[in-house]
């Protein structure tokens, strides 16, 4: 099963999980899992995996959405626990490719920011972090590997909204502005985001 888990969230869904701002989640895929950000600090996100029972070691890689202090700022903590997993920084390619398989980057937008792109056989996956390159950007150059079938995380001040339409599942966290007109709008497709939340795809 291939599943996304919010770690780390300005909400949480349990209550034992800590809330803070800022912003992680766990990719489990069949043969890896990738941390995507770290959210803003060290103890919450190791209190969160904790209570999810998520355990360092077993994270694979760490695919860092861009360098703000609320989706590094953990980042430390977390090596201190698992100082082997491969880290992909921001800047690590300037255009869209495939690092790992089925996984790829859009790359990094403006000098500002990646996000994730995940390739299905019915679809893709993408994960953003707070979106500042501008999310219906990010979607167009992800759109040139297939169609967006779920799309996860902080979408800052977006409010094109009609980029989201066709999307089956959108998961608005974090930073995201207009949460609300987005779930007014695509009310069978939002699902709500905060700490726990866990999204088979």
């Amino acid at each position: 099963m291939r599943t996304v888990t919010i770690v780390y969230d300005n909400e949480a869904l349990q209550d034992d999980l800590i809330s803070d701002w800022g912003f992680s989640c766990l990719v489990e895929l069949k043969n890896r899992t990738l941390l995507f950000d770290t959210g803003t600090k060290g103890d919450i996100l190791l209190h969160n995996m904790k209570k999810l029972d998520i355990h360092p070691s077993d994270i694979d890689s760490v695919f860092l959405s861009h360098n703000h202090h609320d989706h590094v700022g953990g980042l430390s903590a977390f090596r201190d626990k698992c100082p082997d997993a491969e880290i992909f920084r921001p800047d690590f390619s300037k255009t869209i490719k495939e690092f790992l398989p089925s996984l790829y980057t859009t790359g990094y937008l403006k000098g500002i920011e990646q996000s994730l792109i995940i390739k299905k056989e019915d679809g893709l996956v993408l994960i953003v972090g707070c979106s500042h390159p501008g999310l219906e950007r990010i979607i167009k150059i992800a759109e040139s590997l297939g169609d967006i079938k779920m799309v996860v995380g902080g979408f800052h001040g977006f409010a094109k909204f009609s980029a989201l339409k066709g999307i089956s599942r959108i998961l608005p966290c974090h930073c995201t502005r207009y949460k609300d007109k987005i779930k007014n709008k695509f009310p069978q497709c939002t699902i709500s985001c905060g700490a726990g939340r866990t999204v088979n795809f």
